[in-house]
């Protein structure tokens, strides 16, 4: 015996509503699910983010940490250099005036000696014993006394303070004479030589 199952119009309205509170409800679900994914997507982005950020301000505290280290050695390296430089001016100076002390106490003596001599030829002699050995000292420094006369004027070296005719045609534009020694200080002239010019 077959039975025929008509369902009636209300039981199939019944049954329409049944069936939209299921599509509702999973629809419900997949929202849900949805959003909890997107969250977890965004939660993950953040965290990526909040990691990156981190880094970085690690990255910038190591940055400042080696620039301020650095900025400090350069500054004790130019206060040591400027301690130095400074030490090495005093001390030059003062290794220039210990050799000038055997030519003072030179002196000293030939100043004792020509108040009990009459021996003028012997003093000169003493003075001009003095006088080379200052000289030979001065030029261990790097002094170097200019012997100008005869040469071409150069105003790099000479400074001319007169100029007189030339007897000689090949004199012209050459020293004659000079009347104040110039002198050069490792090949830098610190006097320039006071000379007379032929023209």
């Amino acid at each position: 015996m077959s039975t025929n199952q008509n369902h009636t119009p209300e039981e199939e309205v019944l049954k329409d509503q049944e069936t939209e509170e299921t599509a509702a409800e999973n629809q419900e679900v997949n929202e849900e699910t949805q959003t909890e994914n997107t969250a977890e997507e965004e939660l993950s982005a953040e965290e990526r983010l909040t990691k990156e950020l981190e880094k970085t301000k690690q990255t910038v505290e190591d940055q400042k940490d080696k620039y301020l280290r650095l900025s400090a050695e350069f500054d004790n390296y130019r206060k040591r250099t400027l301690k130095e430089k400074a030490e090495l001016i005093k001390n030059g100076g003062e290794k220039a005036i210990s050799a000038i002390f055997p030519i003072l106490d030179d002196l000293e003596r030939a100043l004792q000696n020509m108040k009990n001599s009459d021996n003028v030829e012997a003093m000169y002699e003493g003075i001009e014993l003095i006088y080379q050995k200052f000289l030979k000292n001065l030029h261990q420094e790097g002094l170097e006394k200019m012997e100008p006369i005869g040469e071409v004027f150069d105003t790099d070296f000479h400074e001319a303070i007169a100029l007189v005719p030339a007897q000689e045609e090949d004199q012209k534009g050459k020293i004659l004479d000079c009347v104040q020694t110039g002198y050069k200080l490792h090949d830098k002239v610190i006097r320039h030589a006071k000379v007379v010019v032929a023209q």
